[in-house]
C-alpha cells in the first residue's frame, strides 16, 4: 500500500489516497491543540501512541460487534483505513463530571453518574463545534434518525466495553470523544481515534490525570503521561 496525494490536514493526522478508491491512509502528527485551537504545541511521540493505541482498540471492539474503519497498521504512525464520509457529530459519552461539563453545570470534577451521559457537538470549526440535540442535528440534515440511533447504541457499547477494559488496567475512563463514519453503502461505523487525545483517563487510585488534560491546563508530564498510558495497555 503507497500513499499518493494528501488529502486532508487536520490537527493531529494527515490523510493521504491510496491506489483503492475506498481505503486511505491516516499519519498521526505529534502537533497538539487545546482550548479551540488557541493553545498550540508538540507532544513527543504522541502520533506513534495514538496510532498503535487506536489501532489496538479498534481492532478489540471489531471483535466485540462494533464496526470500524479499521484495515491494517502500515507503522508506528500511518494505519489504512477505510474511506469514510464523517457524520459531522462529535459523540462524547461521559462517565464522570470532568471538564466542560464540571464548567458548564457548575459541579465539582470526579462525580460517578449513576449511568453514562452522551451529548452531541456540531463539527464545524468555524463555529466553535456547539453543542446541538438529535432534532438539531436532524433539522440540519447531519444524519438521519436511524443513523443517530445507531450511533448511540455503538458508543454506548463502545463506553461499556472500554470502561470495563480499562478498569483492569487500573485506569477510570472519565469520558470520551467519538466520531463514526458512512461507508460507501451509508453503514455507519466507528471512525477516528481512541486515544488519550480523545479520552480522559485518570489512575484509578489516586486519579492522577494521563491524557490530554495534562497539555491542555499545562500541567506538565505530558510525554510521561501518554507514554505511562501506552505501558499500560501494551505493557512496553
Amino acid at each position: 500500500m503507497s500513499k499518493k496525494e494528501q488529502l486532508y490536514e487536520g490537527k493531529a493526522k494527515k490523510v493521504f489516497a491510496t491506489e483503492k478508491a475506498d481505503e486511505v491512509i491516516v499519519s498521526y502528527k505529534d502537533d497538539a491543540t487545546a482550548l479551540d485551537g488557541l493553545k498550540k504545541g508538540t507532544i513527543n511521540g504522541k502520533g506513534s501512541i495514538n496510532n498503535r493505541m487506536t489501532n489496538f482498540f479498534m481492532q478489540m471492539l471489531e471483535k466485540q460487534g462494533v464496526p470500524t474503519h479499521f484495515v491494517e497498521e502500515l507503522n508506528d504512525r500511518e494505519t489504512v483505513v477505510k474511506k469514510v464520509s464523517i457524520v459531522p457529530l462529535e459523540v462524547i459519552i461521559r462517565n464522570i463530571s470532568a471538564g466542560s461539563f464540571a464548567k458548564r453545570y457548575g459541579v465539582e470534577e470526579g462525580i460517578v453518574f449513576n449511568d453514562p451521559t452522551i451529548e452531541f457537538s456540531y463539527k464545524n470549526d468555524d463555529l466553535h463545534d456547539p453543542l446541538i440535540n438529535s432534532y438539531h442535528a436532524l433539522a440540519l440534515g447531519l444524519a438521519t434518525k436511524a443513523e443517530i440511533e445507531r450511533i448511540k447504541e455503538l458508543a454506548f457499547k463502545v463506553n461499556d466495553l472500554l470502561k470495563a477494559y480499562f478498569l483492569k488496567l487500573n485506569v477510570k475512563l472519565v469520558d470520551f470523544k467519538l466520531e463514526f463514519g458512512r461507508l460507501s453503502d451509508g453503514r455507519i461505523v466507528l471512525a477516528d481515534e481512541i486515544s488519550p487525545d480523545t479520552c480522559r483517563f485518570w489512575d484509578a487510585e489516586t486519579n492522577e490525570k494521563l491524557d490530554k488534560d495534562r497539555f491542555r491546563r499545562d500541567m506538565g508530564g505530558v510525554e510521561d503521561a501518554y507514554n505511562e498510558m501506552m505501558r499500560r495497555v501494551f505493557g512496553d
